[in-house]
């Protein structure tokens, strides 16, 4: 922290704090309201903390917020390899749950392997809803986490038992569009939301509390932080076009 404001007492010069909150990111400094701002335990480098706050807060509140996951639950992971999709995989797993996880190549499938998912399916090649079907033995999964949206969508219903949640939480591949919600009903009384971080965390002492979790499970070394692309701040135009392309695994920083 460069300087504070006048009336700010939570926070010094030279406190080492972090943020998950945006536009306005790709700058070397930035003026941020001090009510957003969260102090950096020791442990956690910057490296880590730009990889981590904005993928990490939206793991926790998916699942310890939006749907809880517990022990010996099956969860299914859209995107397994990507930056959200392999946080979520290791705190699911340490959570003690049955992780799947869908992704795009072989290569994917192993990275997501490594991270906590126990069982990958190929999205290109195979049906993932007949695959989750066969690797539950027709139990299928009390949660679908889906940031991939329009092209997973309704065939994500299929993949959950009766009373299941579907949670939407990003649109890589395009928007979901209105739908029959009796759809719902007719696969088993589903529940389907769409949530956001800025929702969950619109109060202080949640914002807080989602951090300080993080910053907990990653501490005692139930996830890890994979930080598999650094890009200088100029070529972020290149850091995008890798995104879009899906050609980035885990998380990907800007360094200044």
């Amino acid at each position: 922290m460069v300087e504070v404001g006048s009336g700010v007492t939570e926070f010094k010069r030279g406190d080492r704090v972090a943020y998950a909150a945006g536009p306005g990111c790709y700058i070397a400094e930035r003026v941020l309201p001090a009510d957003r701002a969260i102090k950096l335990p020791a442990s956690i480098s910057y490296e880590q903390a730009a990889g981590m706050m904005l993928k990490g807060m939206t793991a926790e509140y998916l699942l310890r917020r939006t749907f809880k996951v517990e022990k010996g639950m099956t969860v299914l992971m859209h995107a397994a390899a990507g930056g959200v999709g392999l946080i979520l995989c290791q705190w699911a797993n340490y959570l003690g749950a049955n992780v799947i996880g869908t992704v795009g190549s072989k290569e994917k499938a192993e990275l997501a392997k490594a991270n906590g998912c126990h069982h990958t399916i190929l999205y290109r090649e195979e049906d993932f809803a007949a695959r989750v079907k066969e690797i539950t033995g027709g139990g299928l999964c009390e949660v679908v986490y889906d940031g991939i949206g329009k092209a997973t969508f309704p065939a994500s219903l299929d993949c959950l038992k009766p009373l299941g949640m579907f949670v939407s939480f990003g649109s890589a591949s395009g928007q979901i569009d209105a739908f029959n919600i009796n759809i719902l009903q007719t696969k088993g009384s589903l529940f389907a939301t769409r949530p956001t971080l800025n929702t969950y965390a619109a109060k202080r002492e949640d914002l807080l509390a989602i951090a300080n979790d993080l910053f907990d499970v990653v501490g005692k070394g139930g996830v890890k932080i994979p930080i598999n692309q650094k890009y200088p701040l100029r070529d972020a135009q290149k850091a995008h076009r890798d995104l879009e392309s899906r050609a980035t695994t885990g998380s990907s920083i800007l360094v200044p």
